[in-house]
């Protein structure tokens, strides 16, 4: 199941977002080395986790986090507009209609199989939200091993810009448009993974 949370969560108040900001933590900041703010010795959370910010979450049969996705409104802040605008050639997009996915994360606990379905599952997750909400394009910011997968997923999506070093790797930013055609574009590419999608039924509340 991909559960829909619009809006940040306080520590403590869900145990699928805790998770997902431990995994996080795990992933950028463990694994990758990332200098970004960590709460508690344990979450990975940044400035961009706030009531704007929409989460796509894979919860696993018992509610444990196996994978999810950020979505911010590029008329807000959001990563490529806030911090690395250098990655376009041409002004930032940004328009209600166009939201960033940002912190696309697996949890390390998953097998090489299952990571391909729930990131699988994430990108139609997303594509089908984008439909049901009238976005228009995602924006999204990757080094290049992550940008290879994005290319790979079969959607309508274009470099906003020349990739350039950021840290130890090369980053470049991308531009995807979401048409009534795009979830065909996944099955015929087979990455296309339809999995029931349920509103979170969580106050919203904004994380520390």
């Amino acid at each position: 199941m991909i559960r829909i949370f619009h809006g940040a969560r306080e520590l403590g108040t869900s145990g699928l977002v805790d998770d997902m900001h431990r995994d996080r933590k795990r992933i950028f900041v463990d694994l990758l080395k990332w200098e970004v703010p960590v709460i508690d010795g344990d979450y990975e959370i940044d400035q961009f986790d706030t009531d704007a910010a929409v989460y796509l979450v894979a919860a696993g049969p018992d509610g444990e986090h196996r994978g999810s996705i950020r979505l911010l409104p590029t008329n807000g802040d959001h990563i490529l507009g806030s911090i690395f605008p250098g990655l376009c050639d041409q002004p930032v997009p940004r328009s209600p209609r166009i939201y960033e996915i940002s912190r696309g994360c697996l949890s390390p606990r998953l097998r090489a199989p299952e990571r391909r379905e729930v990131r699988n599952a994430l990108t139609t997750a997303a594509v089908q939200y984008a439909m049901m909400h009238g976005i228009w394009s995602f924006t999204c910011i990757a080094d290049a091993g992550w940008l290879r997968q994005i290319l790979s997923l079969g959607w309508d999506c274009r470099a906003l810009g020349a990739s350039r070093r950021i840290g130890r790797a090369m980053t470049g930013a991308l531009r995807i448009d979401i048409t009534t055609g795009t979830l065909d574009q996944l099955q015929e590419a087979g990455s296309y993974r339809s999995l029931p999608l349920a509103l979170a039924d969580l106050p919203e509340k904004v994380a520390a």
